[in-house]
Order: C-alpha cells, then structure tokens, then sequence
C-alpha cells in the first residue's frame, strides 16, 4: 500500500468519525489526540489533515480515488464501519456515509452489508445473553433505564454489594479480557480490531451484573466514557498503528509483520482493558459512589500498573494471538 492510499484511508476514518457530527466534546478530544499521537509515523501531516477533515469536509469521491486497489478500498470501508459502529449502533447520518462511501467506491450491496453485519454482530456480543443464561434485556429493564437517566452515580435497588462471581473468578475475567484484547491488537486482519471496544463493554456488563446492577449498553458505554476513554478514538488509535505499522493483512497473514512498535501497543490494549476491569470492579463494589475525577485517576494509575504487568503475559497473549479465528469474533466476545 503506497502513501497515497494510507492518507486516503485515514482521510476516510476521520470522515467517518465526524459523519455524525462528533457532538460529543470527549471523543472529539480523542480523535484530536489519536491524529497528534500517529502524526509522526503517518509520514504526512495529520494533525492538519484532521483540522482540514474538521473544517473543510474533503469530497469524499476525491478521497476514494485515492485508492487503487480492491483491497485498499474494502479496507478503507471496513474500517470506515468500524469507526461507525465504536460507540453503538449507527446513526442515520453515518449509514448515509456508509452508503455513499460504497457507492463512490464500488462496493457492491452485498460485501457492504456482510461488512456491516459482521460489525453489527460483534458490537452487540457484548450484551447478548450472559454465562449464567440472562440476557441483556432481561438485566436492563425499567429499573435501569432510571439508572441511566438518574447519572452514574446513581444507586439501585436493594444491591447488597456481594458479587456473584468470587474474587478468583472476577480476576480470571479480568485478565482473561486483557489478553484476549491484547491478541486481537496483534492480529493483521482489520476485522479484529472491531472486537476490542465491544470486549471492554463486556467486560464492564458483566461486572456490573455480578454486583447485582441492572446493565445496558448506555450503563456501561456511560461508564467507559467516563474513564476518558473515548470509543471512537480508541478504534481510530488501534486501526491507525496497525495501518501505519504494515501489519494490515488479509486471513492468514499471521504474526510476522507485527512490529516492534504494534507489540507496544498490544501491551497498551493490554493495560487499558485491565484498568477497566479493575476500575469497575471498584466503582460498582462501592456502591457506585466514586465520583468522575475520582474514576479517571484511578484508572489513570492502574492503566501505568497494568502497563507494567503486561510483559509477564506476552506469552499467553502471542498463544491466543496465534489460535483466534476470526470469524468468530462475536462468540469470543461472548465469552468473556
């Protein structure tokens, strides 16, 4: 893939970040950061392709042309779903980006919508029927939508704070989640990177539910956001190293392209997914009364504490690396 095609690519991410708008001013924030962070590696200025995508909305058809390959263009579109599916189910105006993206490339009807629905399918992995066999909409139910409407701090019920799981189990979840999210990020299928976001989310559900809390997705994307994690950011960050690093493939093109600089980032994805687990683990526990500032500085330091455990299970993380399929992302999800 030249650089022309790589600049087209991300022109087309960051389109498809903004086609709704972008309301939110944390992920804003995020994708700024995400477009500073890869500037150096990208070979082209793009934090100033991100003013330029903000600003001036670059002609998505004078984008696409960029690309001259198949291959390049089914990548710039998978990836366009997945900055679209990040944080939830599509909105009107990113399906009508989506629809006009693969109208001015040519995808035909069919490789769209089995892309869409395979993100679709792993997106809602993380809230389909759980292990003990409830399901998402069964633990969501009234009581929760008054929880998601009283704020994040709000409590519920009679919640005795005694989880279901034992301390043993909630560690292995925990650690299960982070490795797994690790070898996704080494991964050089596009494909894998839309199963990070959704196994967080899981990962949050299903602690929440152990702790007797009624769960949706808004409960558990509110809780994330709150970190200061953004979703569309973060997709954006793991799509763009794997592009810039080289290491986008087709199925089967295993680990050997996976750079110095992308086990890096399997570690961060590592660390990140801890604190997650760890940080919820905490907040729902203590009755869900940890404030907003109190959240992101403690997910601040388990994130660098997890930094620092992720080598221990590099190992364990090239293993599963080496044994995912996928084209079972939704079903790996479900597992955690």
């Amino acid at each position: 893939m030249n650089a022309t095609e790589t600049r087209s690519i991300l022109t087309i991410a960051l389109l498809a970040a903004f086609a709704d708008g972008l309301k939110d001013e944390r992920e804003r924030a995020a994708v700024k950061r995400v477009a500073d962070a890869l500037g150096p590696d990208a070979g082209f200025d793009l934090p100033a392709l991100y003013r330029d995508v903000l600003l001036a909305k670059p002609d998505l058809a004078a984008v696409a042309a960029g690309l001259q390959s198949d291959g390049a263009r089914q990548l710039a579109y998978e990836m366009a779903v997945g900055v679209c599916d990040a944080d939830g189910a599509q909105s009107p105006a990113e399906r009508e980006f989506l629809q006009k993206l693969a109208a001015v490339m040519g995808i035909n009807g069919a490789s769209a919508s089995a892309a869409n629905d395979r993100a679709d399918e792993i997106a809602d992995a993380a809230f389909a029927a759980d292990p003990a066999g409830g399901s998402a909409a069964a633990a969501a139910g009234a009581t929760s939508a008054a929880a998601a409407a009283a704020g994040p701090q709000a409590a519920s019920g009679a919640v005795t704070g005694r989880p279901t799981l034992s301390e043993a189990e909630m560690d292995k979840v925990i650690l299960n989640a982070s490795i797994t999210n690790a070898a996704l990020e080494l991964l050089p299928e596009s494909i894998a990177s839309m199963a990070i976001i959704p196994l967080q989310l899981r990962l949050v559900y299903r602690i929440g539910q152990s702790y007797g809390y009624p769960m949706d997705m808004s409960n558990a994307k509110d809780f994330v956001a709150t970190l200061g994690v953004g979703l569309t950011g973060q997709y954006l960050e793991q799509f763009g190293r794997k592009l810039l690093g080289g290491l986008l493939g087709g199925v089967g093109g295993g680990l050997g392209r996976a750079a110095g600089r992308q086990v890096a980032s399997s570690g961060m994805t590592f660390a990140t997914t801890y604190a997650i687990g760890r940080v919820a683990q905490r907040y729902y526990a203590g009755g869900r009364t940890l404030d907003a500032a109190t959240l992101k500085q403690t997910f601040a330091g388990l994130v660098d504490e997890a930094r620092g455990l992720a080598p221990r299970y590099r190992q364990q993380i090239e293993q599963q690396a080496a044994t995912i399929d996928t084209r079972s992302l939704a079903a790996l999800v479900k597992r955690i």
